[in-house]
């Protein structure tokens, strides 16, 4: 059965004005028609692809989250980091790991989580409760040496020894104003 209808149309593929006889026509030809069709499948077929080699990647990091003891290789793919960067982690005291073997060292999950715990906000000493501290209240390491003529190395062992909180905003650290003067004065009325 043929149509008498005659439509004006634009190919989907090639965008030429073409004489439809029906009024779902998309291409102008059947060469537009098996372009189309064989550039959609190859889209299908791309899109597959990149979401399996997605699965591929993040599946070790997953496997990894599940994990309730890591080994030091774990814990470097974890947190993004060289495994040296890690067992600096473990010998300072700051991550605590096992070792149950002479080379095998083991790092609870948990412990993995409480080191990131720790390092958002400074604690104090008796209540263990964080302390927030408003930039206001703090003086820039510049405004530091600055005012207590001391070097920037110096500084940054002073700060390390007594254990002064130091916030990071953006490209700037920050210590406290009270802290810091406290400790100055303690260590200047010492000297003198």
């Amino acid at each position: 059965m043929s149509s008498n209808i005659e439509v004006q149309r634009i190919c989907q593929y090639c965008s030429k004005e073409f004489t439809a006889r029906t009024t779902t026509t998309l291409f102008c030809s059947h060469k537009c028609s098996s372009t189309a069709y064989k550039a959609k499948v190859r889209a299908r077929k791309v899109e597959g692809s990149n979401l399996e080699t997605q699965r591929i990647k993040t599946q070790p990091i997953e496997m990894l989250k599940a994990k309730e003891f890591l080994s030091v290789r774990d814990v470097s793919i974890l947190i993004g980091c060289s495994r040296q960067n890690v067992y600096t982690l473990i010998n300072t005291g700051k991550l605590k790991a096992t070792n149950i073997l002479e080379k095998k060292t083991i790092v609870k999950r948990s412990d993995l989580d409480k080191l990131f715990e720790q390092t958002e906000m400074p604690q104090t000493e008796s209540n263990h409760k964080p302390i927030h501290y408003d930039i206001l209240d703090c003086y820039n390491l510049t405004e530091v040496q600055d005012k207590y003529r001391i070097s920037e190395s110096a500084l940054q062992q002073f700060i390390k020894r007594h254990s002064i909180p130091k916030i990071k905003k953006g490209r700037f650290a920050y210590v406290p104003k009270k802290e810091i003067e406290n400790y100055f004065n303690i260590y200047n009325s010492k000297i003198q």
